[in-house]
């Protein structure tokens, strides 16, 4: 069985046990399944799951960083009198390969406000990104790569 399906049914398991449906009994139930599956390690694939749970949270973390980051950004630059604004359509050169990896990142470069995904090369091998703030493309480019492109790369390899 795959080990996320089995934490998440540990969890709804806790949640009914409990009788408390709410999210933070969930997350508890959650954490207490990964505790008892981590108890019974057998094989690679299940070890690999522990590596990865981490990685998911930090990613998870970031991405609701990035998000706040960029709304307040966005709000700011709407309620002053100037506008700060130097949008610019950027070429980021991809590392991640597979669909799943270029899917998860266009979609969290279109989800955060200020960045748009464009349209990606026929041979997949560059992203065009539409930026509102990019007076500094070649930054634009470092920022993308080092932040979502590098915690996308670590969750699915």
């Amino acid at each position: 069985m795959n080990m996320l399906a089995l934490n998440l049914a540990l969890a709804v398991v806790w949640t009914l046990i409990s009788g408390e449906w709410s999210v933070l009994n969930f997350l508890g139930g959650f954490v207490i399944g990964l505790a008892l599956m981590r108890l019974t390690i057998r094989t690679d694939a299940e070890r690999r799951y522990y590596r990865r749970v981490p990685q998911v949270i930090t990613f998870a973390a970031y991405f609701i960083y990035e998000l706040v980051v960029s709304n307040l950004r966005i709000a700011a630059d709407v309620l002053t009198p100037k506008l700060h604004m130097t949008p610019s359509i950027v070429a980021v050169p991809l590392d991640v390969k597979t669909d799943l990896e270029i899917m998860l990142l266009a979609n969290l470069i279109t989800l955060t406000p200020g960045t748009l995904s464009l349209e990606l090369s026929e041979d997949c091998t560059t992203l065009f990104v539409h930026a509102v703030y990019a007076a500094d493309p070649e930054a634009t480019v470092r920022d993308i790569k080092r932040g979502f492109e590098r915690r996308v790369l670590e969750i699915c390899r």
